[in-house]
């Protein structure tokens, strides 16, 4: 492998993977129900903490009003960001766990990526109570130590999500616990942090540059319906179409970036084939770490 390449050369690589990543999404559209399923049922959970009616009310105390939080409140915190994890982590994993029997050949549908989820549950378990944990933790010092606590908080959260950009893979992957997980995802970004954070970027600029696209056209045509058709059910359909669309843009790019992270990890760990993905793109796509 080379030992260095251009910013245009690693350009060139996260544009062929992110074509890659693209042409699977495309070849099993049933993918990108994970993402779905997971934003509604993080909905439901946020809504049944908030809700006044709900048995715990556990958002209501989130917020004391410029008062030192007290251990009911981190305890709130705990329960929420637990429930939270544990179903993002949940269809994550089963969004992987289908990819990576797609890149294996096999066949991969919505239920087979929900019974490699469920075959993980303790683990995924586990994972999520270590994430709530830090999260409540960061919470703390950020709520502790004013404006430096909040500045260390901000950087604590970005190295522990960059640390375990690859922990859903691994658990997908393999039979371990989540600490070992937790583990082996830091040392696979010891080795790829740079590769990694290019292709990233590239997917995260490129929907950014979309959305903005979909929300202009939409501002532009909801205008036209309103003062020159002069049709209001004509500018609440376009308000509606332009609320799907941006919707769609984002269940698409919380797939690619899964399928992303999925050949990263497999190229990098050297645990599988990476089907679909250019091996040559995927060789230049890593310093010769090992």
């Amino acid at each position: 492998m080379s030992y260095g390449h251009s910013f245009s050369d690693r350009l060139d690589i996260s544009v062929g993977l992110f074509k890659a990543s693209s042409a699977i999404l495309l070849k099993n559209r049933s993918l990108l129900l994970f993402p779905l399923i997971s934003a509604l049922a993080a909905l439901l959970v946020l809504v049944s903490f908030a809700w006044p009616s709900g048995g715990m009310r556990a958002l209501t105390t989130l917020v004391p009003d410029g008062k030192a939080f007290t251990n009911s409140h981190y305890a709130a915190y705990f329960l929420f960001y637990l429930c939270e994890y544990f179903v993002v982590f949940f269809f994550n994993t089963a969004l992987v766990g289908a990819v990576m029997r797609q890149l294996d050949g096999e066949e991969a549908t919505f239920t087979d990526g929900l019974r490699i989820a469920a075959s993980k549950l303790y683990t995924i378990f586990g994972y999520a109570l270590i994430s709530a944990t830090v999260g409540v933790v960061l919470q703390a010092i950020e709520e502790r130590s004013g404006w430096l606590g909040r500045i260390v908080a901000s950087l604590l959260g970005t190295t522990w999500t960059l640390a375990t950009y690859f922990v859903v893979p691994v658990l997908a992957a393999n039979d371990v616990g989540p600490i070992e997980a937790v583990k082996e995802s830091a040392r696979l970004f010891t080795r790829t942090w740079g590769e990694m954070a290019l292709g990233v970027a590239g997917m995260g600029l490129t929907f950014a540059m979309l959305f903005l696209l979909v929300l202009a056209g939409g501002a532009g045509l909801t205008e036209l319906a309103k003062y020159v058709l002069q049709s209001e059910l004509m500018m609440r359909v376009m308000e509606l179409v332009t609320v799907g669309a941006i919707a769609t843009l984002l269940l698409i790019f919380s797939s690619l970036s899964r399928i992303y992270a999925v050949a990263l990890y497999r190229y990098a760990s050297d645990s599988g084939s990476t089907a679909g993905f250019d091996s040559d793109a995927l060789a230049l796509a890593f310093y010769d770490r090992r």
